[in-house]
């Protein structure tokens, strides 16, 4: 890949040109990932079935398709180096007014998290990110206040507790979707 840093683009928006849009990020398991989906789609959000709930690893960039599997290799490498880590999400906070966001914080794994950030973020993805690492989940982006305010009280009292196995490689297809392609397992191949 070459040295230029990626180019980083809009959640949800079609990739333009020849490329791949792609995104790495730990998966929010099942019940409490489709719990918080259907809060996002609750609260109006449009892009709610197309981002699955998830902690960002490396944020929306951009890479010229050929720069993939150099790509797939460097995170298949930083997994099989990685180990499982504990993730307590408990309660809410907001990133506002500095940016429009509502999300469910990490109560425990913020550590692990961000040292495995750190090595994704890190070769053939080495660059800076738009803002300051801090490990969450998404629930409101981008909505009126008033939304962004019931999702902030609603979740007040959420828990969750899971182990973190890995993470995944994400892609946005031309219709906007952000689909799973591939998964890193912690300790193995990732193949």
């Amino acid at each position: 890949m070459a040295a230029d840093p990626a180019e980083t683009m809009v959640p949800g928006m079609p990739p333009p040109g020849p490329g791949a849009t792609i995104g790495i990020a730990i998966p929010i398991p099942d019940p409490f990932g489709t719990r918080l989906q259907r809060m996002r789609e609750s609260l109006g959000d449009p892009h709610a079935r197309a981002i699955p709930t998830h902690i960002t690893l490396v944020p929306p960039t951009r890479l010229a398709r050929h720069a993939l599997a150099a790509v797939v290799a460097h995170l298949r490498d930083v997994a099989a180096a990685e180990r499982r880590f504990w993730i307590r999400l408990r309660g809410t906070g907001t990133f506002r007014p500095v940016s429009p966001v509502v999300f469910v914080a990490l109560a425990e794994g913020i550590g692990g998290c961000e040292r495995v950030q750190a090595r994704v973020m890190s070769g053939p993805l080495a660059g800076e990110p738009p803002f300051p690492y801090h490990p969450h989940v998404t629930i409101a982006h981008n909505l009126p206040d008033d939304a962004m305010d019931r999702a902030f009280k609603e979740l007040a009292g959420f828990r969750a507790d899971f182990e973190a196995w890995g993470f995944a490689l994400y892609e946005n297809d031309p219709d906007g979707v952000w689909r799973r392609r591939r998964d890193f397992v912690f300790g193995a191949d990732g193949r």
